[in-house]
């Protein structure tokens, strides 16, 4: 009985399946590249960008112009300029060595006294004299002035008064951060600009300060009536 032959499938003839890649194919590379590439570039612009803008803002930002004293007056008076907050802060020295601040907050619209004599600061809103008076200071500044000369026979003097609110201190979310800065954490009161105080009320500060536009004024307060 013969034997049937059995056609067995060589491995040749078997339909094969391709291995699996074990690297990362072409297209995979050229996507990579091109996203380093693109980084690579974002970056380098950014960081010019940035190189740029660092020196096209003004690096003096802060500066300190110092004033003559007003005739007749035995004080110092300078003024610190700090742009970058908006801020003129004048500061008066008296003859005793005691200084008296008087800030002017342009970002917030405040004008912050600070007297050497008194334990608390008093607040009022600017006006546009008072914005006049930062803008003429900041013009001054980017000069890099150290002194600013008042001629006498420009110069207006006039006396201005303040009456105190009293009972009515200000919010601390009312102030500002300059005024907190100054002030600390003295109370703060607000104040209103009055023709002047009845002959029977007292005067009982003044500040004598001059400003870069030819006016000197000598404010003075006292307590509005209850």
């Amino acid at each position: 009985m013969e034997e049937q032959a059995v056609a067995h499938p060589t491995p040749s003839s078997a339909k094969r399946t391709p291995p699996e890649s074990k690297s990362p194919s072409r297209t995979f590379w050229v996507i990579l590249s091109v996203i380093l590439i693109c980084g690579i570039i974002c970056i380098t612009v950014a960081g010019v960008l940035s190189f740029t803008q660092s020196f096209s803002k003004p690096l003096f930002q802060v500066v300190r112009l110092n004033f003559p004293n007003s005739p007749g007056s035995q004080t110092n008076q300078s003024a610190f300029v700090d742009k970058s907050r908006n801020t003129v802060t004048y500061y008066v020295t008296s003859s005793s060595n005691r200084t008296t601040a008087i800030l002017f907050d342009g970002k917030n619209g405040y004008v912050c006294y600070k007297p050497a004599e008194q334990n608390s600061c008093y607040l009022r809103v600017m006006d546009g004299q008072d914005r006049e008076t930062v803008q003429a200071t900041f013009d001054l500044s980017q000069h890099r002035m150290d002194q600013f000369l008042l001629p006498n026979d420009q110069t207006r003097y006039y006396r201005e008064f303040l009456g105190i609110v009293s009972g009515r201190p200000v919010r601390p979310e009312e102030a500002g951060e300059a005024v907190h800065s100054l002030c600390e954490q003295m109370p703060v009161y607000w104040v209103k600009k009055k023709e002047g105080p009845a002959k029977q009320r007292l005067i009982y500060l003044c500040i004598d300060i001059c400003f870069p536009s030819n006016i000197c004024v000598s404010i003075c307060f006292y307590y509005l009536p209850e």
